[in-house]
């Protein structure tokens, strides 16, 4: 049922999963709605815990917008809907207009499975999106919770947070790929430098040391060299041709030490 509704008489959504509204974003907003009035109505259901006020399922955004133009009512259509239904109906109207930054998602599916006893098939149909989407998503929620505020507020790509899923140094790396703004890819190659390689058992010029070198010279584009002795000392040199290569060479030193 449609419906003007007194701005007053609504109150904000506790399903609501977008916690974060860009402030510019919010003003351009809010002078669109002085200009052209609300296009598209909110959502909402009657409070069950105060009385005579409704509960906003989706549009907070909205809402907040036109409260900054100074309307006094707003046009929103009445439902009535369970808690489920509130909360589905706000991650897919957010969802689908991509009003959701990676981490408000990725918590909005985790309280579907946690509350209301979805699984990740589940949620996928649900949304539209595939398993994998929503198993990508819910990795993000083990990252520390620096890196997940970095996320929320745009220094970080989710491309690049997922890269840093599982890294024991999230929060450095994240600092270094906001601080140097590197590009997905490049932040992928930062993130390859700081993975445990595995244990190579070195016997100077065996095949080991030979694939050894010879992966370093493929990754950094550069002459390397390694002497190993066998107690396992030894030197690894490595021969630049020009200036360029000395200078990308330094660089991959400071970006990680």
């Amino acid at each position: 049922m449609k419906n003007k509704i007194s701005i007053s008489e609504i109150v904000r959504g506790k399903f609501q999963p977008r916690k974060i509204f860009d402030k510019a974003s919010l003003e351009e907003l809010s002078n669109s709605i002085k200009e052209r009035g609300v296009v598209q109505p909110i959502i909402v259901r009657k409070s069950k815990e105060i009385e005579g006020k409704y509960e906003i399922i989706a549009g907070e955004r909205r809402w907040l917008a036109s409260q900054n133009a100074g309307l006094n009512e707003i046009p929103a259509v009445i439902i009535e809907a369970d808690d489920t239904k509130a909360l589905e109906f706000g991650i897919i109207e957010n969802v689908q207009r991509s009003d959701l930054n990676p981490i408000e998602e990725a918590r909005g599916y985790k309280r579907l499975m946690d509350e209301f006893g979805y699984d990740q098939e589940k949620v996928g149909k649900f949304i539209g999106k595939s398993r994998a989407h929503i198993a990508n998503c819910l990795r993000l929620l083990s990252l520390p919770k620096d890196v997940a505020d970095m996320i929320e507020s745009g220094k970080i790509t989710q491309g690049h947070a997922k890269i840093l899923v599982g890294m024991e140094n999230a929060n450095l790396l994240a600092k270094k790929i906001f601080e140097k703004k590197l590009s997905v890819r490049q932040a992928e190659n930062l993130v390859n430098l700081f993975k445990k390689p595995k244990k190579i058992k070195l016997i100077s010029q065996d095949s080991n040391l030979k694939e050894l070198e010879n992966t370093l010279i493929n990754k950094l584009g550069i002459r390397v060299s390694i002497k190993n002795k066998r107690n396992n000392t030894g030197l690894i040199s490595f021969n630049y041709k020009d200036l360029d290569q000395l200078n990308k060479l330094i660089y991959i030193i400071k970006a990680n030490y």
